[in-house]
């Protein structure tokens, strides 16, 4: 005989356990990879991972493409994680109804670049991007440079919205400090987070680069949830809470609005509940 059908069962259950962590294993470290490229042994601090199986891991991921590594040893997405994820973007809903509202809204605030935005995990991902009218480049405001969601007006518009309990366990955990502006205190973020509720937008300025500022407001989807939001970065200069900033924040509001709208969203219908979220 094999053996007790019970350890049979045990033993052909194991295989695939081990295969799925091995999996959840690779995902952790393409994540932690996406946040910033480092080296492995920064890589195994992170994770609190052994470096035996971190080693294991990192070759394997690299012999596949799916992340590379440079001369000084530092790793960072490959060319076979980039062809994953843009086919994210193709045929994406929000996309093709911001994507002709962002060239109109660029034509009227020409010093700015809009940017849609939603949260993946902890951060906010930046899916499209429209540059300046003038020619002119605002570093880290394409595509490809996230950050957490305690930094800059896109994420904390999308932090606000968050079920209670998210944002509890989100200001819970360590609040990385960008500039010396970033707001890091969860005393100091939590009622910030009530005024952008009911103001229906968010503002900040230096807190992701010393230099610049950003307006930001949600996106709907048809039952009311913020799903992303549509972000106006500027340089600093250009808050200066007169009415070129005020046309800024109306063609920003106008632009979520109007791609909400696209989405199926009734906002009378979601009147009566708390900020387009069932209370």
């Amino acid at each position: 005989m094999d053996g007790p059908p019970g350890r049979a069962r045990s033993e052909g259950d194991e295989r695939p356990k081990a295969t799925l962590q091995g999996v959840m294993r690779a995902l952790r470290v393409l994540e932690l990879l996406a946040e910033r490229p480092m080296r492995a042994t920064d890589a195994a601090e992170a994770l609190q991972m052994s470096w035996a199986t971190l080693h294991r891991t990192l070759s394997q991921l690299e012999s596949a493409e799916f992340i590379t590594r440079d001369n000084a040893g530092v790793f960072r997405m490959g060319r076979r994680t980039w062809l994953l994820g843009s086919t994210y973007l193709v045929g994406h809903p929000l996309l093709e109804l911001a994507i002709p509202l962002f060239r109109e809204a660029a034509e009227d605030t020409p010093s700015g670049v809009y940017q849609l935005a939603e949260r993946s995990g902890n951060l906010v991902v930046t899916l499209y991007a429209r540059d300046a009218m003038s020619g002119e480049t605002i570093t880290r405001t394409t595509y490809g440079h996230h950050f957490p969601m305690h930094c800059g007006s896109k994420g904390l518009v999308l932090l606000a919205n968050l079920p209670p309990a998210e944002i509890d366990e989100y200001l819970a955990g360590p609040l990385a400090r960008l500039t010396p502006e970033t707001d890091t205190d969860p005393a100091s973020i939590r009622p910030k987070l009530d005024v952008i509720r009911q103001q229906g937008y968010s503002r900040t300025v230096g807190d992701v680069q010393s230099f610049t500022g950003s307006l930001s407001a949600p996106v709907h989807n048809s039952v009311g949830e913020v799903v992303a939001c549509v972000c106006l970065v500027m340089a600093r200069t250009e808050f200066d809470g007169g009415p070129a900033e005020a046309a800024a924040l109306q063609s920003v509001q106008r632009v979520a609005r109007t791609i909400s709208l696209g989405t199926g969203w009734q906002p009378m219908h979601w009147a009566t509940y708390d900020n387009g979220r069932p209370s």
